[in-house]
């Protein structure tokens, strides 16, 4: 299960397809090198969004992955 404390390069590695699912949201850093070893709530956090979003992104990466 992945989480707002899972790392946004982990999550990628594990589940590519997420990449879509991260982008939708506007967390457009799929190829950063800070991806590597950033959170999915810094990333978002970063990217000015609220703690609502991060949990609405987190629910739709996990929807996705169990698709």
């Amino acid at each position: 299960m992945i989480t707002k404390e899972s790392i946004i390069g982990d999550v990628l590695k594990k589940y590519p397809d997420s990449a879509e699912v991260m982008f939708k949201h506007g967390l457009h850093c799929i190829g950063c090198r800070v991806s590597a070893y950033e959170s999915i709530e810094n990333g978002c956090k970063v990217h000015g969004m609220d703690e609502k979003q991060v949990d609405a992104l987190v629910k739709e990466i996990n929807k996705s992955i169990r698709a």
